[in-house]
């Protein structure tokens, strides 16, 4: 497999970031009882890892009282001091340009392997963010890895920002649920919980 090397660079920047969840994770986690598990599916809008949204307390609230019911009896939040470390941020053009030069890469190795393109979907007639997005978990992903072993440093988090939901006023481009997300790779990147007030 033919790739390249990218400048990386360490983020010395610390975030404060926050995870929606059942409270008794967050007590659990908070106490140190309990580590937040890194998430695996499918869909996952930055890859695989630990989902934060950056400086999005309300946001983390308002995606755990979505699942109440499902798995979250009592809608809560962690705080997490992050250090981002070696960071694939797409906000950033260094890495949107390396997702764009492994794409050619990334579709010969699928067709290599007999597998169809992955495709960004909506979740029902309501969902008009295309919120399952299997495509960009799979070419994130798959570029890290082929970066990761090109001896590229390994990357410790993704971060990207995904402008999201209604108009906030009639006629805007200011998207209600817009958000900067962290998908920790590496929990050792998170320095602390806490409670927030």
């Amino acid at each position: 497999m033919n790739t390249r090397h990218i400048n990386t660079f360490k983020y010395q920047r610390l975030v404060v970031a926050y995870h929606g969840c059942d409270r008794s994770t967050r007590d659990k986690v908070v106490a140190g009882k309990e580590h937040l598990r890194k998430s695996e599916k499918e869909y996952d809008w930055l890859g695989h890892g630990i989902y934060f949204w950056e400086h999005g307390h309300d946001r983390a609230l308002r995606w755990a009282k979505q699942r109440k019911g499902k798995s979250v009896k009592s809608p809560s939040v962690v705080g997490a001091l992050i250090q981002l470390g070696n960071c694939f941020d797409l906000l950033d053009t260094t890495y949107t340009q390396a997702l764009s030069f492994s794409w050619p890469r990334y579709l010969e190795s699928l067709n290599n392997q007999g597998k169809t393109i992955p495709q960004n979907k909506s979740a029902g007639s309501y969902d008009l963010d295309h919120v399952v997005r299997n495509l960009d978990c799979s070419m994130i992903n798959w570029t890290i890895t082929q970066l990761e072993m090109a001896g590229n440093p390994r990357f410790d988090t993704v971060r990207g920002v995904f402008p999201e939901g209604d108009p906030a006023f009639p006629g805007s481009y200011i998207q209600g649920k817009s958000h900067i997300q962290i998908s920790v790779r590496n929990p050792d990147c998170i320095l602390g919980y806490f409670i927030p007030s």
